[in-house]
């Protein structure tokens, strides 16, 4: 099927970094802010993210890793998507502690391109779920200024620990070096109950960066129903309604890449 139409509002072009090459779609204006998707891809609930941060002022740069672009969420379309990722892909770290996806080279360079077109103090990222952890092993490029991690569910805990995070020791030596040399911070999101983001994982970010990691933590009863239950914290199980706890974060979020980026 064709679900071009979720993304009329964009532009795309094709970006190689001399490894791989993926499609990245681009709305709006000002400094860059990258929304790296969360399972199964870029879904109409991500694209509806993106939109409000183009709509805050600033340049969307929306990357497509996997699945479908604007193809809505489905369990058979989710469960397929995981099962070709975590099986076959060797961008991303799956089962290991300490270690980054191998993409997030490529999406380092996509950020060095987006803060040369659009300026700006620098590019927000945000990773969500399968993606979470990106946006931190990110900083190691000196662009990226504005790291939220929402719900990071990798590594596997079965396999790498509840308290693992899939960013090496030297991205997180160089993130807290920045976070501190730059007066920087990042956000992390989650529900409490989500068994793919441990209370561990969360006390693991807290130890690493202090009073520089931003933590918003939700109950339950913030959660919108939805395909998956108090998961996904800015797209499927977001409260679209003024005054929730979700819609507050979402908030929270985009005035946090404003302020960091100068949009």
């Amino acid at each position: 099927m064709d679900y071009s139409d979720a993304l009329k509002d964009y532009t795309s072009f094709d970006f190689d970094d001399g490894r791989w090459t993926r499609k990245v779609f681009r709305r709006g204006t000002g400094p860059a802010v990258i929304v790296i998707h969360e399972m199964p891809g870029i879904h109409p609930l991500v694209i509806r993210f993106a939109d409000r941060v183009a709509a805050a002022g600033m340049t969307v740069f929306l990357p497509s890793l996997f699945g479908t672009p604007g193809r809505p969420v489905t369990r058979g379309y989710m469960v397929g998507t995981m099962l070709k990722t975590i099986c076959v892909a060797r961008e991303f770290n799956v089962w290991k502690d300490g270690r980054s996806s191998p993409i997030v080279e490529w999406l380092r360079a996509l950020a060095r391109r987006a803060k040369s077109e659009c300026g700006g103090k620098g590019v927000g990222a945000v990773g969500m779920c399968f993606t979470g952890g990106f946006a931190l092993a990110m900083m190691t490029e000196p662009s990226v200024v504005a790291p939220v991690l929402s719900q990071p569910s990798m590594p596997v805990t079965t396999f790498a620990g509840k308290g693992a995070v899939d960013v090496s020791p030297y991205e997180i030596d160089c993130a807290r070096k920045r976070f501190h040399d730059e007066n920087l911070t990042a956000i992390g999101l989650r529900f409490k109950s989500d068994k793919l983001v441990p209370d561990e994982r969360f006390e693991t970010l807290k130890r690493a960066f202090g009073d520089k990691f931003e933590a918003t933590e939700l109950d339950d009863a913030d959660s919108a129903p939805g395909l998956v239950q108090s998961h996904s914290v800015l797209t499927v199980n977001l409260i679209d309604k003024p005054g929730s706890r979700t819609k507050q974060a979402e908030k929270r979020v985009i005035d946090f890449f404003k302020e960091r980026t100068g949009a």
